[in-house]
């Protein structure tokens, strides 16, 4: 499991950098480089300025018509604009993608150096003689009324594959456009109050959700996290690093709703006997260790999280007390996401101090802000067992492979046992820092700075408290939430019942407890089928599965589990509580999720669902359906659907007629037979052979063409699963006789 750096949330490369299927893409300088590693077929790399000059030397002597090649808009002002006039000069078949960010994105949001906007590029390109020009946009309303070349096209970026498919069948050079400003720069204006920031969030309900990965797919976009639910994984919005994008409610989903107006529910500072500021200013001081040897701690995190400033935060502190201080970070791409390392060393005096870099099993404090990169060599190397204080934050940030793997596992206790390993499990502190300041703050933010605090009242940072405020008062960035978030983390050290008790007034987004039984599991399905349709649907799906638990039971007594019987009972559910118009209506009408939602939103707001009923069907240029937004106006229709559940099924369903819908109950039959089957000659040698097949309906996810791809490989896999279940059992062989 590794770190990888990747776009922000909101990135315009999430969806610039995609290529039609059969087509290839060169990369350049810039951070859409990084698409080389997403599955894009995007490789290569060469000089600013060289961009689509080697695939004028290659183009000639492969069997590849055409290549795109990305360039960023400082790139292209700086020298790439040499690089087209060579490829129109050659006959290149190639097309640039200009990304038009709006920023020198890479290394830190520096404005382009020069003035250069679309519609100039727009003419420059054109008079040089590329064939075709086009810009694509999240917002071509913008460019009403703008002047560009003659010919020069603009388009909504919903359609960039069909123009990137017309593009490259056109001989010659082309140019696309892609005019979206940076995510990162565009959070940085929006603080400074100087970007318009649309009141608009959205979120999953994650019922509905089928975990399918569609908006991931749609998306590329970290904010789209997991949540482990007992029906499975589903998908939720990190609203602390949502740059507003709204490209994930692209996916073919019923599940988005965006939420007009209002803001997001903050932390609130309830009654004064649960301050943090006033209750940490009656704790204990720590005792901080002596100084007279050089004292060594490392923080260890995400890139874009604060990492580096809380070195900072520890060197000032400790030059405000004239002690000494040296700080080494290792930061590679931390503004995208990457693993950020600080060695921090202090002393008495600035003369103690020699190597700036920490030594293996020196480490006195480990603050592991992020598992993953926790768990690196060189953060594993500097700590020493029974030596090493490490303060580790169980939160595991969305990893860069779920946009493009649904069921990545998320291995935390590993992980966690590899730190408690180095450094001895009574060394270590577990604490969900982003849990934690997302009750307090409303915001994951602040976690990094609770986690300082949590290290310091144990006496792991040896600089006074004053200094440390002072610090934080000096770097003049959000001060009052970073004083609270450090004087909470000094009571979660002091004082762990206090965030039990914080916990327990904010409540979670959802609260949904993972099946700690075979029997929890059942009853918690029968329940919901019962809510679903009615009791005899429910007891339908009980008598299968207790029929295969008991015939597992006969072929092996002595199972801790019923493994064959647990995989049809999550298979057969999932079959059965198929997804419908009825179901999406009862499951957005249901009291829990709008509770759930105001817990999460204050204010004066609106609700728009996105849809795609088939009554209003609408396809797009590529024959998918789209997706219609509707209003608040909806919840009334969802609850009259819900009441008329009943009708599923019935020649009086006006959805049982859809293709999807009798494919769906089918599926259900066709499942029931399977598991009579299975059945059928049973032993305990073939059970692992039945969970295989059992298991196969739980990738059929999603709706609409995203379902029916999960349907078609479902019906591939299940032929070959069931040729190797009814295959006879190898024979028994004799063991080999050694010679001399």
């Amino acid at each position: 499991m590794r770190r990888l750096p990747y776009f922000c949330s909101g990135c315009p490369h999430n969806s610039s950098t995609k290529v039609p299927e059969g087509s290839q893409a060169q990369a350049g300088v810039g951070c859409h480089y990084m698409a080389s590693w997403m599955d894009r077929g995007t490789g290569g790399l060469t000089q600013m300025g060289g961009e689509g000059t080697d695939w004028l030397g290659r183009g000639a002597f492969t069997r590849v018509p055409h290549v795109f090649q990305n360039m960023g808009e400082g790139t292209y002002f700086h020298s790439g604009y040499l690089a087209i006039r060579q490829a129109v000069a050659g006959g290149a078949n190639i097309t640039y993608k200009i990304l038009f960010n709006d920023a020198v994105a890479m290394t830190g949001g520096q404005p382009v150096d020069g003035q250069t906007s679309v519609p100039q590029i727009c003419t420059q390109v054109a008079s040089e003689g590329a064939r075709k020009v086009v810009v694509v946009t999240d917002e071509p309303q913008r460019y009403q009324g703008v002047a560009l070349a003659a010919g020069v096209q603009v388009r909504h970026r919903r359609e960039l594959d069909m123009v990137q498919r017309e593009l490259r069948e056109i001989a010659g050079v082309t140019v696309l456009v892609y005019d979206q400003t940076c995510a990162a720069e565009k959070r940085r204006r929006r603080k400074r109050k100087s970007y318009p920031d649309p009141a608009r969030r959205v979120l999953i309900n994650p019922e509905v959700c089928e975990g399918c990965g569609d908006c991931g797919t749609q998306s590329n976009c970290l904010s789209v996290a997991p949540l482990e639910t007992s029906f499975g994984r589903k998908r939720q919005i990190d609203q602390s690093s949502c740059n507003k994008d709204f490209s994930c409610a692209e996916g073919f989903c019923p599940s988005f709703v965006s939420v007009l107006g209002g803001s997001l529910r903050k932390g609130t500072a309830a009654a004064p006997a649960q301050d943090p500021e006033a209750l940490a200013a009656a704790l204990p001081l720590p005792a901080l260790p002596s100084l007279a040897q050089p004292f060594d701690l490392m923080i260890a995190g995400v890139g874009g999280t604060g990492v580096i400033t809380l070195g900072a935060l520890i060197a000032m502190a400790a030059h405000l007390e004239g002690k000494g201080i040296s700080v080494l970070d290792f930061t590679a791409l931390a503004q995208k996401g990457g693993s950020v390392v600080s060695h921090v060393r202090l002393a008495d005096t600035p003369d103690r101090l020699h190597s700036v870099r920490l030594l293996p099993g020196t480490a006195r404090t480990l603050i592991a802000a992020d598992l993953v990169v926790g768990v690196l060599p060189d953060v594993l190397g500097v700590i020493g067992e029974g030596r090493t204080r490490v303060v580790v934050n169980t939160h595991l940030q969305t990893l860069a492979e779920f946009t493009r793997q649904p069921d990545l596992p998320y291995r935390e206790d590993a992980l966690l046992a590899k730190i408690e390993a180095a450094a001895g499990a009574a060394q270590v502190e577990r604490i969900d820092a982003n849990a934690t300041a997302k009750a307090l703050l409303g915001d994951a933010i602040g976690a990094n700075m609770l986690m300082l605090g949590h290290a310091w009242q144990q006496g792991g940072v040896p600089v006074s408290l004053a200094a440390l405020m002072r610090a934080i008062e000096l770097n003049g960035v959000a001060v009052a939430a970073n004083k609270r978030a450090f004087a909470a983390g000094r009571l979660t050290a002091a004082d762990p019942q206090w965030r039990q008790t914080l916990m327990g007034d904010r409540g979670s987004v959802v609260t949904l407890n993972l099946p700690q039984s075979f029997e929890k599991l059942l009853d918690e399905r029968v329940r919901f089928l019962t809510d679903y349709q009615d009791a005899r649907y429910a007891r339908r799906y009980l008598d299968t599965v207790r029929r295969v638990e008991a015939a597992e039971r006969a072929v092996a007594p002595g199972a801790r589990r019923p493994r064959l019987a647990e995989a049809v009972a999550r298979s057969l559910f999932k079959l059965m509580a198929y997804k419908d118009e009825y179901e999406v209506a009862r499951l957005h009408a249901r009291p829990e999720f709008l509770q759930n939602l105001r817990s999460q939103f204050e204010g004066d707001f609106k609700l728009q669902f996105h849809l795609a009923p088939p009554i209003f069907e609408k396809r797009g240029a590529d024959g998918k359906v789209l997706k219609r937004s509707f209003g608040a106006w909806m919840l009334p229709v969802f609850r009259t659907l819900a009441a008329l559940r009943g009708l599923r099924g019935t020649p009086l369903d006006p959805f049982g007629w859809l293709a999807e819908r009798r494919e769906e109950r089918a599926l259900v039959v066709e499942y029931e037979g399977l598991v009579r089957r299975l059945l059928d000659g049973l032993t305990n040698e073939r059970i692992g052979s039945a969970v295989a097949v059992a298991a196969l309906p739980e990738k059929i996810r999603g709706y609409g063409h995203v379902k029916a791809r999960g349907i078609a490989e479902y019906r591939r896999n299940l032929p070959v699963l069931l040729a190797a279940h009814d295959a006879p059992p190898p024979a028994m062989q004799p063991p080999a006789l050694k010679t001399a």
